[in-house]
């Protein structure tokens, strides 16, 4: 068998996996760019940066979440094939009158978005605390085989007077 043969072979099978893995950023969520800051300077594409967009939450009206992350700049980066690092920060704030479209289940990832070519994902995951009538958001990056401790947390605190309903 012809070494280059089975190497295309791979790179094909690569960028196939890849194409699928871009379809749909947040759960089918698009996130609104708020901004971005350079971190360091590339001869070549684009620079690396943090950048932090904001996603509302798509079953509680009323909550945004803004999250801030790395992302690799070069021409891996500029081609999406640099894997980013697993460092994410996340702050949701009431923005609206909250309402709820339906019952919320007692945890649910809500986000989640590509920080690789391959296997690698930043999630957001709601829970809800029914005793204090509080939601709370978890951001955390995972992998297919090795995730990442790294996490960061947050909690919107609802009025006693709008109770969080709850799927049973």
């Amino acid at each position: 068998m012809n070494p280059h043969h089975s190497t295309g072979t791979v790179h094909l099978l690569r960028a196939a996996i890849g194409a699928l893995c871009l379809t749909g950023a947040m759960a089918g969520h698009a996130a609104d760019k708020i901004g971005s800051v350079d971190t360091a300077f590339q001869w070549i594409g684009r620079d690396h940066d943090i950048l932090v967009e904001a996603y509302d939450d798509p079953g509680v009206a009323g909550v945004t979440c803004y999250v801030s992350r790395a992302r690799v700049g070069g021409i891996k980066g500029t081609l999406g094939l640099a894997e980013d690092r697993a460092e994410a920060s996340i702050a949701c704030r009431q923005t609206g009158p909250l309402s709820f479209a339906k019952p919320l289940r007692q945890q649910q990832e809500i986000f989640s978005e590509r920080m690789s070519l391959l296997f690698k994902r930043l999630r957001v995951v709601r829970m809800v605390d029914a005793e204090r009538n509080t939601l709370v958001y978890l951001s955390y990056s995972d992998k297919l085989i090795d995730g990442s401790p790294q996490n960061s947390i947050t909690a919107v605190p609802v009025d006693r007077a709008t109770p969080i309903p709850l799927d049973k």
